[in-house]
């Protein structure tokens, strides 16, 4: 199994840890090797020479202090493990969630959700085996024999060369067993990863395929995924079991052979009782560390699987540069030759975009499905960087500019706001983490939810659900104007957030929106007849590029395309 490079020099930071857990191990074995000498000698001495209690009773109690000895080295390596497989775990997942907050919705969008947490749950818990079992044995089963057979070779030879042959027998068969192993491991972490994605989907949209009849088809497909995946583990258990048997023979047919050879000699006279009895109590602690090898092997081979997405996660480039320049007050912003194509696709998704956004200007966006509004949106969120041309803010290149400096002034409220498992105060407070129970109230007040927060049996600390699984769609989106609210950004965007509500929630929050727009930059997604003819200009996008600029008025005249779009926009009202 090649472990990782990027872990390895990951892992080369915590190594006076790592190195320590090792050197107590090692030290621990040269006990086991004291305590086999003295072990022999205290019964050559008692059986052989006739010594009584007296004789040997130093040796016993030096034998009782090695034991301690030995428990207490025991204890500091697993601890000296377990403290740096926890280290790794806090710390991978802490820069984990960093970096996939650095990567940005975009790359969370091209990925599935499920996968992303399973990755960053049981894929970093995965590496508690790994580091703390897996790696440490991986240099105990080489210096631990090596360790042994300096100390059997200067007492007998002939034993030292018959272990000295067979070591290299377990490994061999450990790594014919081990291709196949990582392999099926490869399979089970990929079902495993499908499964949980499949999963979280099907939680998330379970209420639609109630509305639409379909649940029932996805008892099937659940069905199918777990016995795969059931199939799978299988597969991997036994392999795992048979790597196992053949350990375990190989380590008893070897120890055997080294027990039946000294018998033999010792019979005939040719070793001295002491010197044979040492060797054969070494026999199986030679063997013991490259059984525990294997019987780790399996363990450690999930966290290797877990390692190699884990690290090809942080070592995604982030889609945006970093801006080093303080994000100030602006007056304009302008698309200069903005193109902009995805990765892995050939079509460009916008297209020598040009215009201008004056301070306090409402601008709507309107076009067919995949025009590229939603692109443009992303590239002014800095969660994408243009292809090629500029985002200029007051002449300044918008790259050039701290990313999180500029999203602080920039209020977005799309059409599904996140809402997390949390309570109504902590759900606002992403806005403004510092914000005072009177602002919140305030802002709630603004945004006309206010009465509806305070009617709940805990106000503002009342849990709503992930995704406000307590809250109507009408409901949802006031909070969300709530926190744009409490943020008193310069620039809104809104991606039409009166779309899919009824007529009664749709008056509330057009009449908040109109309050939280006065004096500010706006621009939106519009979807409503009722946007595009109160905004001042209109940006027509079709397939990336823009097909006309203008008023309402103007737009409907001399635009086929708008007119189109303004003819279903009436249809839907």
């Amino acid at each position: 199994m090649n472990i990782d490079k990027r872990f390895i020099h990951y892992l080369c930071q915590l190594k006076y840890t790592f190195i320590a857990s090792v050197m107590l191990t090692l030290l621990c074995s040269v006990v086991i090797v004291a305590q086999a000498a003295l072990l022999s000698r205290v019964i050559n001495a008692v059986f052989l020479e006739k010594n009584d209690l007296a004789t040997v009773a130093p040796l016993l109690q030096l034998f009782a202090a090695l034991a301690l000895l030995r428990a207490l080295t025991f204890f500091g390596s697993r601890e000296g493990a377990n403290k740096i497989a926890a280290t790794v775990k806090d710390d991978l997942r802490h820069k984990l969630l960093s970096h996939l907050f650095r990567l940005g919705p975009t790359y969370a969008r091209s990925q599935q959700t499920g996968e992303l947490k399973n990755t960053l749950m049981a894929g970093v818990d995965a590496l508690d085996a790994y580091v703390s079992d897996y790696l440490p044995q991986l240099l105990i089963a080489f210096f631990v024999p090596l360790l042994i057979l300096i100390f059997v070779f200067p007492v007998d030879l002939s034993s030292g060369f018959i272990l000295l042959l067979t070591a290299p027998l377990m490994p061999f068969f450990m790594i014919l067993i081990g291709d196949i192993a990582q392999h099926r491991s490869q399979q089970q972490w990929t079902l495993l990863s499908r499964m949980s994605a499949h999963f979280l989907d099907l939680l998330q949209g379970l209420t639609t395929l109630k509305i639409f009849g379909r649940s029932k088809e996805q008892v099937e497909k659940i069905r199918s995924i777990t016995d795969e995946f059931r199939t799978t583990t299988m597969k991997v258990l036994r392999i795992a079991f048979l790597s196992a048997l053949v350990l375990e023979m190989l380590a008893t047919i070897s120890t055997a052979i080294v027990a039946v050879q000294l018998g033999l000699r010792l019979l005939y006279g040719r070793i001295a009782f002491e010197r044979a009895l040492f060797v054969l109590l070494l026999a199986p602690e030679f063997y013991q560390p490259l059984r525990q090898l294997g019987a780790r092997f399996h363990a450690g081979m999930h966290g290797f699987v877990a390692v190699k997405r884990i690290f090809a996660i942080l070592a995604t480039p982030p889609q945006v540069a970093r801006g080093l320049l303080p994000a100030r007050p602006f007056s304009a912003l302008s698309f200069q030759h903005v193109s902009f194509t995805h990765a892995g696709r050939e079509t460009p998704a916008l297209r020598d975009i040009q215009f201008t956004i004056a301070r306090g200007e409402h601008i709507a966006l309107v076009g067919p499905s995949g025009a590229g509004k939603t692109t443009l949106i992303s590239l002014l969120l800095r969660f994408l960087d243009p292809g090629s041309g500029t985002i200029a803010v007051d002449g300044q290149s918008l790259v050039e500019i701290d990313a999180e400096e500029w999203r602080q002034q920039i209020a977005w409220v799309p059409q599904g706001p996140f809402l997390f498992h949390k309570t109504i105060a902590e759900n606002l407070r992403i806005a403004r983490e510092n914000a005072r129970p009177q602002e919140l109230i305030a802002a709630a007040t603004r945004a006309h939810i206010h009465d509806f927060f305070s009617s709940l049996p805990k106000g503002y600390d009342t849990v709503i659900g992930e995704r406000g699984a307590r809250l109507s769609g009408g409901q949802a989106q006031r909070l969300a104007l709530a926190r744009a609210f409490l943020k008193d950004a310069a620039l809104i965007i809104l991606d039409e957030p009166t779309a899919h509500l009824d007529d009664e929630s749709e008056r509330h929050i057009c009449d908040s929106v109109a309050e939280l727009t006065a004096d500010k930059t706006v621009i939106t997604i519009a979807h409503r007849l009722q946007t595009v003819e109160g905004a001042d200009r209109i940006v027509v996008l079709n397939e990336g590029s823009i097909v006309d600029i203008g008023r309402h008025a103007e737009l409907a005249e001399r635009c086929s395309l708008y007119a189109t779009l303004l003819h279903s926009m009436e249809r839907a009202r």
